[in-house]
């Protein structure tokens, strides 16, 4: 399942830096996903402080 970061994101770096595979990083104004590199562990999805990070 692909996970998507929202605008939602304030660029607090909580889920690049617990991301096993180093799947995230910073893109435009929020983190992004490559979903090539992502293994579907949803490590980030829990640490986000903002809910910011979604299956879909």
């Amino acid at each position: 399942m692909t996970y998507k970061i929202s605008d939602e994101c304030t660029n607090c770096a909580a889920c690049e830096s617990e991301c096993p595979t180093e799947a995230i990083s910073a893109g435009d104004g929020k983190y992004v996903i490559d979903a090539d590199s992502y293994i579907d562990c949803a490590v980030c999805e829990s640490v986000c402080p903002v809910e910011a990070i979604s299956a879909g």
